[in-house]
């Protein structure tokens, strides 16, 4: 699709809690962006918890709240839905939101499992609507520069790859259950449904699709406070670590995916490393500026690069700042749009359908290897 520069495109949210809010903060901030050619309104937001939809009435432009999505998704003045819903309501969701004209930009896993976003993106595809995937981690300055050492071609031969994302978020066993901690809603795939896309997208943006899978998996606690007195089951996969083969860069080479819930000491910790025989580079967000890049030459070096404010879509902010998630949410909407739009302008872009289809073949793998105790292959 088209557009002309600084065009409007008018937004609805179905799920007002947190991600929603995000969104529209983003929204409020958009005057902070210098090149973005799509000007995004939030118009229309929907829930079905009324006191949800509140906090809304304070956004400006915000004409519309619905409890009801297809009252929202049925509005003239909605171009694009943005849909942050429990994992188990998403395939239903998505295909209403696509037959009803919307474009969409839908939450992870996009689908409860494997044949849910297969539909979704089948659907997608036979309808011509433009759809992409939520995650941020990418948009930040330190994986924008692990990524072009990746693509570099300096790396030499590649010894291996590790992308990870670490949660301390449910280490303490009194923490309340919620949807994420039952298959039922969450999947069966877990914190892989959960988190999985967060590591899974640069990988397979850069070709490295895994044709093995070994997996290990676990379980901690099986069971939480009702948050009525009592108790309910939990039993979800907590963390998950997958050891897979891929190719990179013309290469054979290990690639390690982790996420887990229960990390001691980390709070949302997204990690990127790629080795090779001449050159590395490392980035995490526990350093949120820092850099790290490998060289071999007499000697061996690890060097320290102190980034500053270098997002792929240009903003006020002066380059000796350092960005945070509010910012690299917005670099996210902003690469939507402007790809919607047809002018990313090689950028990078959001996750694809068929990426998060491909991640969800990767978890089916993982949970196939874990049940069997041996090495899964993807086709």
């Amino acid at each position: 699709m088209k557009s002309s520069s600084s065009s409007l495109v008018r937004v609805g949210v179905i799920g007002a809690g947190l991600m929603g809010r995000e969104v529209a903060s983003a929204f409020g901030r958009w005057f902070a962006l210098l090149d973005c050619p799509v000007r995004p309104e939030l118009t229309a937001v929907g829930d079905v918890n009324a006191a949800a939809l509140d906090w809304f009435r304070q956004v400006p432009g915000v004409r519309h709240f619905d409890s009801d999505y297809r009252t929202l998704i049925a509005r003239e003045d909605v171009d694009v839905v943005y849909v942050a819903v429990p994992h188990h309501l998403h395939e239903e969701i998505y295909l209403d939101v696509l037959r009803a004209g919307k474009d969409l930009f839908a939450e992870k896993p996009f689908g409860i499992d494997l044949a849910a976003a297969r539909h979704v993106r089948d659907e997608a595809r036979k309808l011509g609507r433009f759809v992409r995937v939520s995650s941020e981690f990418p948009f930040l300055p330190g994986a924008q520069r692990a990524i072009a050492v990746a693509q570099s071609g300096s790396l030499g031969r590649v010894l291996g790859a590790r992308c990870a994302f670490l949660h301390s978020s449910d280490l303490d066993p009194m923490k309340p259950i919620n949807w994420k901690r039952q298959n039922k809603s969450c999947g069966e795939a877990g914190v892989m449904n959960d988190l999985g896309l967060h590591v899974a997208h640069v990988p397979l943006r850069l070709g490295w699709r895994p044709t093995q899978v070994f997996a290990e998996l676990q379980q901690i606690y099986t069971e939480r406070p009702d948050g009525r007195g009592g108790t309910a089951p939990c039993d979800t996969w907590d963390n998950a670590t997958l050891h897979c083969m891929a190719p990179i860069a013309g290469q054979a080479a290990p690639l390690t995916l982790e996420v887990r819930r229960l990390a001691p000491g980390e709070t949302n910790t997204w990690i990127i490393e790629v080795l090779g025989t001449d050159r590395g580079v490392r980035y995490s967000t526990k350093e949120p500026k820092t850099l790290w890049l490998f060289r071999r030459e007499r000697e061996q070096w690890w060097e320290k690069t102190d980034l500053g404010f270098g997002t792929p879509f240009r903003t006020i902010t002066g380059g000796i700042f350092e960005p945070g998630f509010p910012d690299i949410l917005q670099q996210m909407w902003a690469a939507f749009l402007a790809e919607r739009a047809g002018e990313l302008n090689n950028r990078y872009g959001c996750a694809t359908p068929d990426e998060a289809v491909a991640s969800h073949e990767i978890w089916q793998a993982a949970l196939s290897s874990h049940s069997e105790g041996r090495v899964s292959v993807i086709r």
